[in-house]
């Protein structure tokens, strides 16, 4: 793939797990010549990516909005820094940009970006797969949250198996490479059927 865009903590996290796998995958990035699309800041998980990337020589492409480039949080030592205006453009151009989407470990911004390519992917706005890479099982609960929701019919299966998820960095980037959109049968023709009872 020739770019993936990675959605991960501005902080480091408590355990030495985190940061070590956004070194690792950052190292993977540059060894695959796959360039990296993030949200081009310079703290926590991110500046750890963004820097194992570039330090094993591979491209670095930021989105940031200029309020936060403003507080001065911008990695400035990237290849190249998109301004935006607003965090829905940041999310917007990061999904043009990308052919992928990988979730670290991170909070409520990860998170957003995540559910919202989930989404995209629900709806067929997007095709473009989203991994997430479940440090240390930092991403445990919010996959039962998911099962929960399939087992009490708010999520449907199909669109719970296109969220590909694993513990290794390697595994992680050859699923993405070798997937294939799930199909999601005709679940809108459903859901209006489902609603008329």
């Amino acid at each position: 793939m020739k770019s993936i865009c990675v959605f991960c903590g501005s902080s480091l996290g408590f355990k030495p797990s985190y940061r070590q796998a956004a070194i690792e995958l950052g190292h993977l990035f540059a060894t695959r010549k796959t360039e990296l699309i993030y949200g081009g800041a310079n703290v926590g998980l991110m500046k750890v990516l963004a820097d194992s990337v570039l330090e094993n020589g591979g491209k670095v492409i930021g989105v940031m909005p200029h309020q936060m480039i403003h507080n001065e949080i911008a990695h400035n030592g990237i290849h190249k820094m998109h301004a935006v205006s607003t965090m829905a453009e940041r999310k917007l151009m990061m999904v043009t940009l990308s052919d992928a989407f990988i979730a670290l470990p991170g909070g409520y911004g990860t998170l957003d970006e995540m559910s919202e390519i989930l989404t995209y992917n629900q709806l067929r706005i997007s095709d473009k797969p989203i991994g997430l890479l479940n440090v240390d099982g930092y991403y445990d609960d919010l996959l039962r949250f998911f099962d929960h929701g399939v087992s009490e019919g708010f999520i449907r299966d199909e669109h719970r198996n296109n969220l590909i998820v694993s513990e290794n960095s390697y595994q992680l980037l050859d699923q993405l490479a070798a997937y294939s959109p799930v199909s999601t049968g005709k679940w809108i023709e459903d859901i209006k059927h489902e609603s008329s009872k």
